[in-house]
């Protein structure tokens, strides 16, 4: 049996604004007589981030804030007090002095006070915008609109190389990095890289060996969700694979394309030492075994040990 690794792309991408503002030198005369003069130097430097709502969505809503802080006209402004804080020094000929939010929980700046609000949605909880087909809720306006796709369909982001559509930008981005070879994440303990950080997660768990998600039925765990969900197939008996030359249904879509191959005769996994081939790589990893004489079965009443499990269980029925 073919164990088929499916990997579900949730992700996030963080984007940093960076906000600089230097005011410019101000000379004064003190007397006639004197010749010197005082520069003052005033400098103000914030990094702006906006929040995680989901982890394809940050990077498409930060560019929409983005736009509309350029057209701001900005005053510095004190949140707690309300009152406007003035330089002595003259402004730069630009005349903008940039107005600064910053939430009192967490410390994160914004040049507009609706942007502040929309931020402390995340501290209390509070999403008003909810989806009338399903009932989910949304902390932003954005995030509806982008999720509404899931119901309409719509797919706006199209790979030029490939023709995939993506309902996310940021799902677009990372398909994006399937045909330029990019893989950011790397694993600190294997050296594996991922071109998604939460394929990287995933990944973890296998060191860590968490398996956070529970079969209600029979207790088994899985280290991801979609593992879960085809196991679920075997209670409810749902077999949506079908093969179109026998008729033989499959849970899995990697059990239907291991099977065809008994039809088309393809043998992809060969022995180097004997040269033998095999349909399955889980009958190739088994036979590797008598080559290096690995027997990992062991009957835990007599001590004979074998090769592969199904060679243990035929034992088993002599003790029965």
């Amino acid at each position: 049996m073919a164990f088929i690794k499916e990997e579900s792309e949730d992700l996030r991408i963080e984007e940093v604004f960076s906000l600089k503002h230097e005011e410019t030198e101000e000379q004064r005369k003190k007397e006639e007589s004197e010749d010197l003069k005082i520069e003052e130097v005033f400098s103000l430097k914030h990094e702006e981030t906006e929040e995680q709502t989901d982890m394809m969505e940050v990077k498409e809503e930060t560019e929409v804030l983005h736009k509309m802080e350029k057209k701001d006209k900005y005053n510095h402004y004190d949140l707690i007090t309300r009152e406007k804080s003035f330089s002595c020094s003259q402004p730069e000929k630009t005349g903008e002095v940039r107005s600064r939010f910053t939430c009192q929980q967490c410390g994160k700046s914004f040049s507009q006070e609706a942007h502040l609000k929309e931020h402390m949605r995340i501290h209390t909880g509070d999403k008003p915008y909810i989806c009338q087909q399903c009932g989910n809720r949304f902390t932003r306006k954005l995030s509806l609109n982008r999720h509404m796709r899931i119901h309409t369909g719509e797919k706006p982001y199209m790979c030029t190389q490939c023709g995939k559509s993506f309902n996310q930008k940021g799902h677009y981005e990372e398909h994006m990095r399937i045909h330029i070879g990019e893989n950011p994440f790397i694993c600190q303990q294997c050296g594996n890289r991922f071109s998604q950080k939460g394929s990287l997660q995933r990944h973890m768990r296998i060191h860590t060996g968490d398996k956070l998600y529970v079969c209600q039925q029979c207790g088994n765990r899985f280290t991801r969700k979609g593992s879960l969900i085809t196991h679920m197939r075997i209670h409810i008996g749902d077999k949506p694979y079908s093969c179109q030359q026998c008729g033989n249904r499959f849970t899995r879509k990697g059990s239907l394309k291991t099977h065809l191959r008994v039809h088309t005769g393809e043998k992809p996994y060969m022995c180097t030492q004997c040269g033998k081939s095999f349909i399955q790589k889980g009958h190739y990893e088994e036979h590797k075994r008598i080559h290096i004489g690995d027997k990992p079965y062991i009957c835990q009443q007599c001590g004979n040990s074998f090769t592969r499990k199904v060679s243990l269980n035929r034992h088993m029925r002599v003790h029965t």
